[in-house]
């Protein structure tokens, strides 16, 4: 099949490597089959209201070692749910999908490659299913994606994590204190399993896992007995403890978003150990810093790759699929196979063996052990 003109949007939270995928999906495009590319501004907005900018091998030569998205982005502009504020402050919802449509056709376009998450990419099928031809590429810092090894974002939000641990660990050790790191992961802990093995934690407490205070605070208080009167603790936002609910931040833009804005756990938790424990208890919270910066290698490779393979799938007509790491090679999915769907840490998976094996809490007590076991956390 011939592709003659082709667009690509970034949907969702912005992450690093997504210069990486405009720059291939382009540069591609261009060097492969001549087409014509056209950048969907600010995500489904731009299919909304039809804001587009072209992009050349020209206009992308600069961008791979950038974060963000120079096309902009939102997770606010569901085109099937679109939310708008009317000047009673109410909240209407309309369904602009067949703007959407409108607007690929308009623009003349052979294929549209949608770059995003779960959600986005959910969004994506749906417009597949209406007729528009897709090829998704995975993108999310929390790697909830489904059907892929890894998504491009994840690794460099590891990397941010892993030195603010490094920082951490030193500062915690000096002045003896309880050291918490709050890091991103509304349902998933990816991001904290393994920034806290790479960065040394004690405790890493994951939303898959609802921790026991008591677990914590014993482990807190077995270090310091043993000679090490600091720990360090990476709790992912969306982690609880049990019979608890989520922490959320209450804040007025969540309105038009549609779902709760977490935050505040780590806060929260360090109240919690302040009532148990006689040592300074500090807490820092990430946020968005794991979504800025330049990308790490892996990461910018990851993009580069996937970006040019979906322009491949596009130019066989394969439509209607994500492009995926199967390592080592990067192939296609349905994207029926994973729309809606998040991947969790399962609680047989060998990261969570290696954790608990060398000592990790996680906010439990291991099948089969006593609580002595967490005796010798060094």
């Amino acid at each position: 099949m011939s592709i003659k003109r082709v667009g690509i949007l970034t949907g969702g939270g912005d992450c690093s490597g997504l210069n990486a995928v405009i720059r291939a999906v382009t540069r591609a495009a261009v060097f492969g089959h001549g087409a014509t590319v056209i950048g969907i501004e600010k995500g489904f907005d731009g299919l909304v209201f039809n804001r587009t900018t072209e992009l050349t091998v020209h206009n992308t030569r600069n961008i791979l070692t950038l974060g963000g998205t120079m096309l902009g982005t939102t997770n606010k502009g569901n085109p099937f749910e679109w939310r708008e504020m009317s000047p009673d402050h109410s909240i209407s919802i309309h369904n602009y999908a067949d703007r959407a449509v409108d607007t690929v056709r308009k623009l003349g376009l052979d294929c549209l490659f949608i770059v995003g998450g779960e959600g986005t990419l959910e969004i994506g099928y749906r417009l597949f299913e209406l007729g528009i031809p897709v090829i998704g590429i995975p993108k999310t810092i929390d790697n909830d994606l489904d059907k892929t090894d890894y998504t491009f974002g994840f690794q460099t939000a590891v990397q941010v994590a892993c030195d603010a641990l490094d920082r951490l660990y030193t500062t915690g050790e000096s002045h003896q204190r309880v050291m918490i790191l709050e890091v991103m992961g509304r349902s998933a802990g990816w991001i904290a399993m393994e920034a806290g093995i790479s960065g040394g934690a004690h405790i890493i407490l994951i939303p898959e896992i609802p921790y026991d205070i008591e677990s914590v605070v014993h482990c807190i208080r077995q270090r310091a007995r043993n000679g090490s009167p600091f720990s360090i603790i990476v709790i992912a936002e969306g982690a609880k403890a049990i019979g608890g609910d989520v922490i959320v931040q209450e804040a007025a833009s969540t309105r038009l978003q549609g779902v709760p804005q977490l935050g505040g756990v780590g806060f929260h938790l360090a109240t919690e150990i302040r009532k148990q424990i006689d040592l300074e208890v500090r807490c820092t919270v990430l946020g968005h810093i794991q979504r800025g910066g330049s990308p790490t290698a892996f990461d910018r490779i990851l993009g580069t790759r996937l970006g040019s393979h979906a322009v491949q799938a596009a130019a066989e007509g394969k439509f209607g699929n994500m492009v995926s790491l199967n390592t080592p090679d990067i192939t296609l999915v349905p994207l029926k196979e994973l729309a809606g769907v998040v991947r969790h840490v399962p609680m047989d998976s060998q990261l969570i063996r290696c954790a608990e094996s060398i000592g990790i809490n996680l906010g439990r007590i291991p099948a089969g052990q006593e609580m002595t076991r967490f005796d010798n956390n060094e």
